[in-house]
Order: C-alpha cells, then structure tokens, then sequence
C-alpha cells in the first residue's frame, strides 16, 4: 500500500486554528475527539464551533472510542495532484461507536474489506500534525 504511516510532512497541512486545537493535541495522544452540544447533545464529526442541530455555540470537547463499523468503503485511483503519489488508497465511511460518523483512509487490502467490518483508529505520525486512518479491528472480529 503507497500510503505511508511514519514521518511524513504533508505537503497541504490542516489548517489548526484555536478551535481546532483540542482535535490536533487528541491525535497527538493517541485520541480521536469531537464536540457535543451542551444544550441538545448532539455529536458531530468533523468538530464543529456551531451545533448543526440547535445552532448554539456551547460545546464540550469529548474523546471518542475511534473504534466502530464499516459503512462503506472505495478505492482512489485517479486521486488529486496533491495525492496522485499516494494512489491507489482506500478511502471508508465507518460509523463510531459513540454514533457519529466520519470519512478517513483505511489500511487494510481491498480483498480483506466487506461492509460491518470492526475497525479502529490508528494515527498517522505526520508532521507538523497527525493524522488519523482506520484498520481492522482483530479484536473485534470474533464477536
């Protein structure tokens, strides 16, 4: 698989801002975490300032498992010139435990994937900020 896991210096950084700070230092211990609404405690990934919800501005930071299920899943192979060095890579929809779902890269081969598969974050040690991909659950399979 092209996609590499250690060292990396992104050629287009995420851009962290002071509200995205919480989300960028979680990856940098190994946790993936969003906002939740105080007023209706509605959960959102990506992290939001606002509540798609109820549209209040009062949010909590929480730590997500970074485990669940596969939605869906598709290989890139004609990818962006940004990434075109990376194709092919795997691109999945996985549904959180904690209920929300999110959209990242999965390394695992395409033959080993198949929809309610268990799955977990593993963080990609890129610099100057981490990112975060998917693997297979090997714990998780035997449920």
């Amino acid at each position: 698989m092209p996609i590499q896991t250690t060292g990396t210096t992104l050629a287009y950084p995420p851009r962290v801002t002071p509200f995205t700070e919480p989300f960028w230092q979680g990856l940098n211990d190994g946790v993936l975490r969003t906002t939740r609404c105080r007023a209706c405690s509605h959960m959102t990934f990506p992290p939001k300032p606002i509540c798609p919800e109820c549209w209040k501005s009062e949010l909590d930071w929480v730590d997500l498992s970074g485990r669940g299920t596969l939605y869906s899943y598709t290989e890139v192979s004609a990818a962006p010139a940004t990434f075109a060095d990376e194709a092919p890579y795997v691109l999945c929809l996985v549904d959180l435990d904690e209920g929300v779902r999110c959209l990242s890269r999965i390394l695992a081969p395409w033959e080993a994937l198949r929809p309610d598969l268990r799955v977990k974050m593993k963080v990609r040690q890129t610099k100057p900020v981490r990112l975060f991909d998917f693997e297979i659950d090997e714990s998780q399979e035997d449920r």
